[in-house]
């Protein structure tokens, strides 16, 4: 891509009105509440992506755990102490589908994760947690994002698919 993407927190005076990814439930949380989360509630910190001074992306994240049961890896649930561990939840992601295709959706991914190295470093962090809607979960699959199958039990068909990252991978892929 020719074209610079910038990526940085939600400012309180972005335009959001005309952002659209193609699903109603991502563009009414960015258009209305992914502000109201990020200045007043203080809940998360949304990080859009710009080409040109327009929004085509955004990706929202919060500090969460996840308990080492629900850790899809034995080898790392063994390593782990028996209480909540620290995440990264990519809580939720879009791209404009004027932008879809162009690969903001992998660059705001990289910048979240270089997120979740760098809360790593300050204050702890095992990996990555998202809930990847139904056609999101084959390019997290593909990315290394496994299915955390404990959490899984009781959705509904359609739910959103909660998927895990451990940080030493996060790390192995930024390093390259």
């Amino acid at each position: 891509m020719a074209k610079a993407i910038e990526i940085r927190p939600l400012a309180k005076e972005d335009e959001r009105e005309g952002f659209s990814c193609g699903q109603p439930d991502l563009d009414r949380f960015f258009q209305h509440y992914a502000g109201q989360n990020q200045f007043k509630l203080r809940l998360a910190v949304t990080y859009v992506a710009s080409l040109d001074g327009t929004i085509v992306g955004f990706a929202t994240v919060a500090a969460s755990s996840i308990e080492r049961a629900n850790i899809p890896s034995a080898r790392l649930r063994k390593r782990l102490p028996a209480y909540p561990l620290p995440v990264l939840r990519l809580a939720r992601m879009g791209v404009d589908t004027r932008a879809q295709g162009l690969g903001i959706g992998k660059a705001l991914l990289r910048y979240t994760l270089t997120l979740a190295v760098e809360q790593r470093d300050r204050t702890g962090c095992v990996g990555v947690l998202t809930d990847a809607k139904a056609e999101a979960v084959s390019f997290y699959r593909d990315l290394g994002f496994v299915p955390v199958t404990e959490v899984r039990e009781g959705l509904l068909h359609g739910e959103p698919l909660p998927m895990f990252l451990a940080i030493g991978t996060v790390a192995a892929a930024l390093d390259r």
